[in-house]
């Protein structure tokens, strides 16, 4: 496919917004993380860190973590596979970020004679794409706690790989109702579908008729991130976690991989379940309301109101994410896989069965 210099620059220019906000969402997130547990535990959280004076309720803590770790020591274990232990966190990384690419963030606008579709990459198997990113995730996992040459390391990424597959089933059986209500799995086309109205006032967002696939899906989605209560694979307290040799900005990129991941999960949830970057009752040309009136928009003003809800959309879920993560304790490990292939499974098979029936009726 060829591009013109215009389409080009607008390619870049959404690459560029794109890895600029999940990247600034994923640096809030380490300031989330402690002072949002800080406000549940009554405690104050980090505020030490200030630029000539300035704290900012703790904002710049942000900026020294990334000095502090920039300046760590890179530590290799002398019996480790070097070319792999420093290869593995870029692994997990590079593929958390490519999932974004076929994830829409805005809808498909007119400016002039130039169409502008706010996804980087519009394929017709978009959610296939994003799974397989997501899969492809694990072998950074595994790579670091193997070539770390530390039994303790190796059996955190096994950990992982078996919890990824336990959860990923799941994930996928959920989603097939998913796909009965809106007939595809091209993103863009799903959050489309969304913006129509049943009955002619209620949007067709995905949790409304698949409410039990949204809480399945969420729960995998979250095992997904190997957080708080899935961390199994990292087991800090039991000395398991796969980047125990692990220092300096190679740690650091397995610890912004976790948030990476909770913003794709945040993500997915939205565009699945609810609406991605759809607003009720806005369209390509301003507010249609249930009741005939109108309120005309301008193409610029409909895009920033359509980015910034599937935004704040995104920022909700990863509020609701670090609740979990700071409310639930740790499952065992019998009881992640318990939860995994003997519950959740068999409640995504029904989930099917239920979205078909609720399709039937509604005609």
């Amino acid at each position: 496919m060829e591009y013109s210099a215009v389409d080009l620059g607008i390619q870049i220019g959404k690459v560029i917004f794109l890895f600029s906000v999940v990247m600034g969402i994923a640096s809030f997130l380490t300031w989330v993380e402690r002072k949002q547990s800080a406000v549940m535990q009554d405690r104050i959280g980090a505020n030490r860190a200030d630029i000539f004076g300035f704290r900012l309720l703790g904002l710049f803590h942000i900026i020294a973590d990334g000095v502090k770790m920039i300046t760590k020591q890179d530590f290799i274990p002398p019996q480790a596979n070097k070319f792999l232990h420093t290869l593995a966190p870029a692994i997990g990384f590079f593929f958390a970020m490519v999932a974004f690419a076929a994830v829409p963030f805005g809808g498909v606008y007119q400016f002039g004679d130039t169409q502008v579709s706010l996804q980087i990459l519009n394929i017709s198997s978009g959610l296939l794409m994003v799974f397989a990113f997501m899969g492809l995730g694990i072998f950074g996992v595994v790579l670091g706690g193997w070539a770390s040459h530390n039994n303790y390391a190796t059996l955190g990424g096994l950990r992982a790989a078996s919890q990824m597959i336990s959860y990923e089933i799941t994930m996928g059986a959920t989603l097939i109702g998913v796909l009965l209500v809106y007939g595809s799995v091209e993103l863009q086309q799903i959050c489309t579908v969304q913006g129509e109205l049943l009955w002619g006032w209620l949007p067709k967002w995905g949790v409304l008729f698949s409410p039990l696939g949204f809480i399945l899906f969420t729960t995998a989605a979250l095992a997904e991130t190997k957080r708080v209560p899935f961390d199994v694979p990292e087991g800090e307290s039991e000395i398991v976690g796969y980047f125990v040799e692990y220092s300096g900005m190679k740690f650091a990129l397995f610890f912004l991989t976790d948030f990476v991941e909770t913003i794709l999960a945040a993500a997915l949830t939205t565009t699945l379940f609810f609406g991605g970057w759809q607003v009720p009752y806005l369209m390509a040309d301003g507010f249609h309301f249930p009741w005939g009136s109108h309120w005309e928009l301008g193409t610029v003003t409909v895009m920033v109101l359509q980015v910034g809800a599937f935004v704040t959309k995104v920022c909700m879920f990863c509020f609701l994410f670090m609740l979990i993560r700071w409310t639930l304790p740790r499952f065992r490990w019998d009881q992640l896989m318990r939860l995994g292939w003997t519950i959740m499974l068999p409640l995504s098979i029904l989930n099917i069965v239920v979205t078909a029936l609720l399709l039937l009726l509604i005609g």
